[in-house]
């Protein structure tokens, strides 16, 4: 097929390289601008960009994918397929009736569970037991468009928002070679989506959402801080300083202690009252420091038993 890609993250790599191991003729690759980072404000490419430029595939980066003159550009490379993955901007009906077996989505979901910005992160922070990928044909709506395969992948008991995107990536990127033959062979099979999600929408994670409230049940606040791992992190306060907490368990207390209180400190251990229950903290960092388990952590600053964590 000649396909034209669209997509921005490192989540949409995989399915651009299995896309072109597989044969097919990748003519442009799509992706959001470059973006000023670090303290330089240098602009960085994006990964989808950094892996096209390794295929020496030529790349477009439009403000607007919808633009007229943007669709010119895709009428004139003339695709049999659009393959989307985390592409980061609406695309109009023009372009999705523009290539002769449409569109298609790598959505990192089971649809109709978790349309929009961060199923992964909000699938992990619900406590579900497993997510998946699902390949559908795009239509108008926000991943509304009829389901053509999909593949489960279970959640494990430790698993972060980090460790199932790499999973759903690879398992999304081997999917979506197997939908692209079986809709050139015309066996792929399509079931349309309900009109009412499965779950709520899943809205874009930002860096406030880490903020603990500890008057949450323990259960919650460990799936809170796997799901934002590695970013932005779950966080709250040590004496007045910004302290993440990367790795948790919850534990069984007396419920003795208002929640927030650190009721228990050993050796290599502390334990954080909670509203239901209490939570170990495992692994650690406070502001300026490096991240590291909780027994390192206590040997270099001694904290006191009843002394609280502030929200």
């Amino acid at each position: 097929m000649k396909v034209v890609f669209m997509g921005t993250p490192d989540f949409a790599v995989g399915t651009l390289e299995e896309i072109v191991k597989a044969g097919h003729e990748v003519a442009a690759v799509v992706t959001q601008p470059d973006k000023p980072k670090g303290r330089g404000k240098t602009l960085m490419p994006t990964p989808v960009k950094e892996a096209a430029l390794k295929y020496a595939i030529p790349v477009y980066q439009p403000l607007k994918v919808r633009a007229e003159e943007f669709v010119k550009v895709l009428e004139k490379i003339a695709p049999d397929i659009i393959v989307v993955a985390a592409f980061g901007q609406i695309i109009s009906k023009e372009i999705l009736e523009l290539p002769k077996y449409g569109c298609i989505n790598v959505h990192a979901s089971l649809l109709p569970a978790y349309r929009g910005a961060a199923p992964i992160q909000w699938a992990v922070i619900n406590g579900d037991k497993e997510s998946g990928v699902t390949i559908m044909q795009m239509d108008e709506g926000l991943d509304t468009g009829d389901m053509i395969d999909k593949v489960v992948v279970p959640i494990e008991k430790e698993e972060t928002g980090g460790s199932l995107f790499d999973k759903l990536s690879i398992a999304g990127a081997k999917l979506c070679v197997k939908v692209m033959a079986d809709l050139e062979a015309g066996v792929a099979g399509r079931i349309s989506q309900p009109e009412e999600s499965t779950t709520p929408y899943a809205k874009m994670i930002s860096k406030q959402m880490g903020k603990i409230d500890w008057n949450r049940p323990a259960k919650e606040i460990e799936q809170l801080v796997r799901g934002l791992n590695p970013w932005p992190s779950a966080y709250t306060h040590l004496d007045n300083k910004a302290f993440k907490i990367w790795k948790a368990r919850v534990v069984e207390t007396d419920g003795a202690y208002a929640p927030g209180c650190i009721c228990k400190v050993g050796k290599n251990t502390m334990v954080v009252q909670t509203g239901e229950g209490g939570l170990e903290l495992l692994e650690v960092q406070l502001a300026g420091k490096k991240r590291m388990d909780a027994g390192s952590f206590l040997r270099g600053y001694p904290v006191a038993e009843g002394s609280f964590l502030q929200q």
